[in-house]
């Protein structure tokens, strides 16, 4: 591969257009696989709006003059014809860690028997899933929720009648490897049991098909490919033929059927919304609202297969320049089975990601030893992914890695 087949990539690409509509600074190439994607233009006008004007003057008549109040409902609609669900089935609101923590609370009592109380994961489901699940099991006690862990090979055969419950991540945060969720869902509904996916590494930058794949219950971030800010709010999705059965735990007054009437008892709402409990993030919520206004006339086709080719030519470059004789290849070799990202195991992973960092190429690490490369179709160009290969190969080459500087261990990684 040379540099004109570079330039032919980015010339017939269908997806050009949507870099000019974020703010990158300057000289930086961003494959951050991380928990932030990069500033939509429209997101800064729509925050400076929601402060300015409905906040700053309208105050609070914005609650109805600006329908602040549906927010969750309204993102939660743009965000289910990203991952294949209905307009009603979707809510945006909370963090993941919490939603995990009312989605699966509610599946472990939605069967109603001590015999089927098995939350079953994979060892290398993100940190916070996995915690979420121990931190129940100890609130409940093992009787009553117990939780396994097992290798990710292993999952379809952990799943057995004692099952409440499957809890995955469609594509590992580490290797980039991807699910096959239409499957691991048939087996869980052989047993009985419900499957609980975590969209946060795919949710708008690969096509997703909730209904179709029968998946039960889900939940994803908006931070990462939907861009909607740092810490912006999650979202939840329960098929609908469910929610009439499941009991959300945090019964907070967003959730009540009429919050204003304020009853002292508690009578959920019979839709998505009981799922809701606190105030919303309005601001947060704003800029996602915003945000996702970039992807109401995309092809999620036409993404993916972007996706998959910017995640090909870097792996060809890094093959091409000799780099698979210090990297490691942690993702899956076929583009098919992986999302959107290229991990690659190192000795001197952090001090590799800091030292292309320093250079503008804003990759990261993921411990104990692997330098993570993400890759967003609406921002990223081959010239990027040609550019960043080769101050990889420059900084390993002249093992500028070494240098104690880059060493030097951030709070944040």
């Amino acid at each position: 591969m040379v540099v004109d087949d570079i330039k032919t990539l980015d010339q017939n690409d269908p997806l050009t257009s949507y870099k000019a509509q974020f703010a990158l600074p300057d000289e930086v190439i961003y494959l951050d696989g991380n928990s932030l994607g990069a500033l939509p233009k429209r997101v800064s006008e729509r925050v400076e709006e929601t402060t300015r004007q409905q906040w700053g003057q309208d105050l609070i008549s914005s609650w109805n003059k600006h329908q602040w109040v549906t927010l969750p409902q309204r993102v939660g609609a743009k965000i289910a014809r990203l991952i294949g669900a209905n307009a009603d089935e979707v809510v945006c609101c909370d963090s993941i860690s919490v939603n995990l923590f009312k989605l699966l609370a509610a599946a472990i009592t939605f069967n109603g028997t001590p015999v089927r109380n098995r939350i079953v994961s994979s060892h290398d489901n993100f940190p916070t899933d996995l915690y979420i699940a121990q931190g129940l099991e100890t609130l409940l006690g093992s009787e009553r929720c117990q939780f396994v862990d097992v290798a990710e090979d292993e999952l379809m055969h952990a799943i057995d009648d004692q099952t409440a419950v499957v809890m995955v991540t469609e594509v590992n945060f580490r290797s980039g490897k991807r699910l096959d969720i239409a499957a691991l869902a048939h087996k869980a509904h052989q047993h009985g049991a419900l499957i609980l996916v975590d969209l946060a590494h795919s949710a708008g930058v690969m096509p997703i098909h909730l209904n179709q794949w029968r998946v039960d219950m889900a939940v994803g971030c908006t931070y990462k490919y939907l861009n909607g800010g740092p810490g912006a709010p999650a979202f939840l999705y329960i098929r609908s033929d469910l929610l009439g059965n499941l009991q959300q735990p945090v019964a907070g007054w967003f959730g009540h059927s009429n919050p204003f009437a304020f009853a002292a008892d508690y009578t959920p709402d019979q839709g998505i919304k009981q799922f809701l409990a606190g105030t919303p993030s309005v601001i947060s919520m704003a800029a996602v609202d915003a945000s996702l206004e970039l992807f109401s006339d995309l092809d999620m086709e036409q993404v993916r297969t972007k996706s998959m080719q910017l995640t090909q030519v870097f792996h060809e470059l890094i093959e091409q320049t000799g780099l698979t004789k210090t990297l490691t290849l942690l993702s899956p070799l076929s583009a098919n089975e992986r999302g959107s990202q290229l991990s690659y195991a190192f000795d001197y992973a952090y001090e590799l990601c800091q030292a292309l960092i320093a250079r503008g190429v804003v990759a990261d690490f993921r411990a104990p030893n692997f330098i993570r490369f993400g890759f967003a179709p609406l921002y990223n160009s081959f010239d990027d992914v040609w550019k960043a290969v080769e101050l990889v190969q420059q900084v390993i080459e002249s093992k500028d890695y070494l240098q104690p500087r880059w060493a030097q261990r951030q709070t944040v990684t």
